[in-house]
C-alpha cells in the first residue's frame, strides 16, 4: 500500500430489490474513482435483520477491504452518495432498505464523532460484517481481538447463511458448510 493510501473496511447490506444485483454495483461504485482501490471482497451471507421492526426480508451482506486516498469524512460522503444512488431511504432506523453502506474501520483512526464513529460502534457484536471479514482476512482484529473470535460470539452468528446466488431466503446454515472461515470457538459471529 502506498503512503497515500490508507486500508479501510467497508460493510454492505441490502433486504430489498435484486440485492445480490445492488451488491455488486455497488462494490463497482464504491471502487470506481482512482481514490479506492479494491483490495478484496468477501463472499456474501445471508442473515435476518438484526435490530429495527419486525417482519423484514432477509438481508445479503458482505465486507469489501479497500486502499483509499480519500480522508474519512470524504470517504463516508462518497459511501453515501452510493447509497443514493441504489435509492437507499432512510425513514426507519434499521427499517429495510435497497443498500446500507458502513465504514467499519479506516486505518488505526479511532473517532467518537457520532456522525462517523470509528471503528464502527456496533461491528464487534455483529456476525455479519464479523463473519465476512473473518473470511478475507483471518488475522483481522477489532478492538484487540480476532474478527473471527467476535464473530463466534455474536448474538446473530446462528442466524447466518451462506449464499450462492440461487437460494431464496431459506440459506443452508453456515454452520452445515463447516464454518471455515471462523477462527475460534462457537463460530456465531
Amino acid at each position: 500500500m502506498s503512503p497515500l493510501y490508507t486500508r479501510a473496511v467497508i460493510a454492505l447490506g441490502s433486504n430489498l430489490g435484486e440485492r445480490s444485483d445492488t451488491l455488486s454495483a455497488a462494490v463497482a461504485d464504491l471502487v470506481d474513482p482512482p481514490e479506492v482501490r479494491l483490495l478484496a471482497i468477501s463472499p456474501i451471507v445471508q442473515t435476518k435483520a438484526v435490530g429495527g421492526p419486525p417482519g423484514q426480508p432477509d438481508f445479503l451482506n458482505m465486507v469489501i477491504a479497500v486502499e483509499t486516498s480519500l480522508p474519512p469524512r470524504a470517504l463516508l460522503e462518497h459511501c453515501h452518495a452510493v447509497e443514493q444512488k441504489h435509492l437507499r431511504v432512510r425513514e426507519v432506523r434499521w427499517g429495510p432498505r435497497t443498500l446500507d453502506v458502513d465504514i467499519i474501520t479506516y486505518g488505526d483512526v479511532v473517532s467518537s464523532d457520532p456522525e462517523l464513529t470509528l471503528p464502527h460502534p456496533r461491528a464487534a457484536e455483529r456476525a455479519f460484517v464479523l463473519y465476512p471479514w473473518s473470511l478475507i482476512d483471518s488475522a483481522a482484529e477489532l478492538n484487540g481481538e480476532r474478527v473471527g473470535d467476535l464473530a463466534a460470539k455474536a448474538a446473530d452468528f446462528g442466524d447466518l447463511a451462506t449464499f450462492d446466488g440461487f437460494q431464496s431466503t431459506a440459506g443452508a446454515d453456515i454452520a452445515a458448510t463447516g464454518r471455515s472461515g471462523v477462527s475460534g470457538a462457537a463460530e456465531r459471529p
